[in-house]
């Protein structure tokens, strides 16, 4: 999806002045985020890479079928980041690839310092089994387990 890395725009934009944002963004406009389903394109490209159906992936994720194909549409959005992350580890993907994934979404990503996030973060290094084997960490280490979408906050 995009060919460089965030840091490398991030190291890029120390130099550029605010006068020259316009010509940053231009000259980089396939790696800008532009609001148009971006969590939706790099969800399908994923999960095409890996060969899994959208069906099995929410399954999988325990989250109903017609909520989790609007989430993945953009449809209905959600501000639990534990569905988002339950979809992603579902799906497979990788540390780096959840990131990303919540950075699409408008999520705060895993955070190392935060003792549930660094169990998780290891989680999706590792891929220790299914969200249950997951939960069941968690709620071993007296951490709260990745919440369903029936959860409200």
């Amino acid at each position: 999806m995009y060919k460089r890395k965030t840091n490398e725009l991030e190291r890029m934009l120390m130099s550029t002045h605010p006068s020259e944002i316009d010509n940053f963004v231009e000259a980089n406009a396939d790696e800008m985020m532009n609001g148009s389903r971006d969590f939706m394109k790099y969800m399908n490209q994923k999960l095409k890479e890996k060969k899994l159906r959208k069906q099995d992936v929410l399954l999988k994720a325990d989250i109903p079928q017609g909520y989790g194909y609007k989430l993945l549409t953009e449809e209905k959005v959600t501000r639990q980041r534990d569905v988002i992350l339950r979809i992603c580890y579902a799906a497979e993907l990788s540390l780096d690839e959840t990131q990303q994934a919540l950075r699409l979404y408008h999520m705060g990503t895993l955070y190392a310092r935060d003792p549930r996030d660094a169990l998780l973060m290891v989680c999706f290094n590792e891929h220790p089994g299914s969200i249950i084997d997951v939960n069941e960490l968690l709620l071993k280490n007296n951490m709260q387990p990745l919440r369903s979408s029936g959860i409200q906050e």
